[in-house]
């Protein structure tokens, strides 16, 4: 055994494996990742969104989309696309009051100007903030007072630790805001996931120019990573990522497979992973965790909703 895989960190167990008998390693594993946070089964009748499937601008839905629970209401933004109609990704939105049954908005797209991809949206001072990928993976910002209708604010634009700007791509950008302080998880090229922070939401530095988040060992996530979701539960933080077990996933006749997974961390900057992970498998990725005021649920977003309940004695007897 290596002494390194027996460092703790923060009074945290880092390698949470590997260290100690396997009692002391079960109870560090449920106290870093709490069952209820990690352990889900599947709704009976997922799924619960997707494409129209029709000649519309929506036929299909492809990458993260995004679930917010506010005011007893299910709000998803969602990307949609019809290569017969255009080679843009447009922005929808639907709502529900179940999180099963959804009703798409009137006005979709609500968002046409630009091509909006896995977008993020959070709410701060009473402003909806979305960040999402354009054009050739360089995510952008908008901004919305209903979460409806919605100002693009431009390019993000993000430095390394010396000053020198990141070349694009750069996408699928998490966005965590605390104290007062902006923090944006993003990839490049699926290669890692790096962190850096910001005074003006648009204008970003890298806190380590190493990714936060890198590539394997293990095989599920040896071929691509990327952020989903960022939460903070009983002071500790979890990242819902995505991954894929090769790293030719881009090429026609790939057999990646794609997976939903979890990381955790005290300090937003050092991660260790799910021993466990995938937490979701079957090509179900861009996970979302939502707090339905009783219990989190998780959503994985790609390439249709599926909705996932806590795990109970292994039964799925849940009902929304």
């Amino acid at each position: 055994m290596k002494l390194s895989t027996c460092i703790f960190f923060f009074g945290l167990v880092w390698g949470l494996t590997g260290c100690g008998n396997n009692q002391q390693n079960a109870a560090a594993d449920k106290e870093a990742f709490p069952a209820e946070l990690v352990k889900f089964i599947p709704y009976q009748n997922n799924p619960v969104f997707s494409g129209s499937g029709a000649e519309t601008w929506d036929k299909k839905i492809r990458e993260r989309g995004y679930i917010l629970f506010e005011d007893s209401v299910y709000k998803m933004w969602y990307t949609g696309y019809n290569n017969a109609l255009s080679d843009q990704m447009f922005l929808g939105y639907a709502t529900s009051r179940d999180g099963v049954n959804w009703v798409r908005d009137s006005t979709n797209p609500v968002f046409n100007e630009k091509w909006t991809e896995d977008m993020f949206v959070f709410k701060d001072g009473g402003r909806y903030f979305m960040y999402a990928e354009g054009k050739n993976d360089i995510a952008h910002h908008l901004s919305s007072d209903d979460g409806i209708r919605w100002q693009e604010q431009g390019d993000l634009v993000i430095q390394q630790v010396n000053g020198d700007t990141i070349p694009g791509p750069y996408g699928t950008p998490v966005v965590w805001v605390e104290n007062g302080k902006w923090h944006l998880f993003y990839e490049r090229m699926d290669a890692g996931i790096w962190l850096a922070v910001s005074e003006d939401r648009i204008r970003w530095k890298n806190v380590s120019d190493e990714p936060v988040i890198k590539l394997g060992p293990s095989a599920y996530d040896a071929g691509a990573v990327a952020a989903n979701q960022v939460i903070k539960y009983k002071g500790r933080y979890y990242m819902y990522y995505h991954a894929s077990s090769d790293p030719d996933w881009a090429k026609p006749g790939s057999n990646a497979l794609w997976s939903s997974n979890v990381a955790m961390s005290v300090d937003l900057l050092h991660w260790t992973k799910y021993p466990l992970n995938p937490i979701v498998e079957g090509d179900h990725s861009s996970p979302i965790l939502v707090f339905d005021g009783a219990q989190p649920r998780l959503y994985t977003m790609h390439n249709e909703v599926w909705l996932y309940f806590p795990e109970k004695d292994g039964i799925n007897d849940h009902k929304p």
